[in-house]
């Protein structure tokens, strides 16, 4: 056994409290076979978690935190939390990106020069246009979510590599005269 956080072999057994103690001096020298794992901070056993595994994965349609919950006799907000953490493990998590209808735009955001004062106008305004204001880009689900994020410029490359980071393949793009790729 080897102590997972400084990876030291000089490691004791503490068989009345079911867990192991690294020689090393170190924050957090006790450690269980949970620690670094998706069973980490929780109280469920392995023979819990050992059956929600495996009806996340036989399951080809899915399973809902219901059947784990009858099936291991945890609480349903127990059975779900499982759910989460095997999908998790497995690559099989919910997707943070978008589907469906998205609208998608960008546009410059600061002061006008005509509200600022005379000194300060001369100070931040160094040219015309949105030179000196920061771009930011959004795009919403039609019927769902927004998401905005300043953006470094509003050139085709950039705008492109933010809608393929949150929209799934796919998906219709709806703008108004920037050609965004097809998701």
């Amino acid at each position: 056994m080897t102590c997972p956080r400084c990876g030291s072999k000089n490691v004791l057994s503490q068989e009345k409290y079911n867990r192991w103690e690294c020689g090393s001096k170190h924050d957090r020298r006790q450690f269980t076979s949970k620690t670094g794992t998706i069973f980490e901070d929780s109280p469920l056993g392995l023979d819990k978690w050992i059956l929600a595994m495996w009806m996340v994965v036989n399951c080809k349609n899915g399973v809902s935190s219901y059947e784990i919950h009858r099936a291991t006799g945890v609480t349903q907000k127990s059975a779900c939390f499982m759910d989460h953490r095997v999908r998790l493990a497995l690559g099989l998590g919910v997707t943070n990106k978008f589907s469906g209808q998205m609208e998608a735009d960008e546009t410059s955001i600061g002061g006008k020069a005509r509200n600022m004062h005379k000194d300060v106008k001369a100070r931040k305004i160094t040219g015309t246009g949105g030179k000196d204001k920061t771009a930011v880009m959004g795009i919403l689900e039609r019927g769902g979510k927004v998401r905005t994020k300043v953006v470094d410029n509003t050139k085709k490359k950039t705008l492109q590599a933010e809608i393929r980071h949150h929209v799934l393949a796919g998906s219709a793009i709806f703008t108004d005269a920037l050609k965004f790729p097809k998701a």
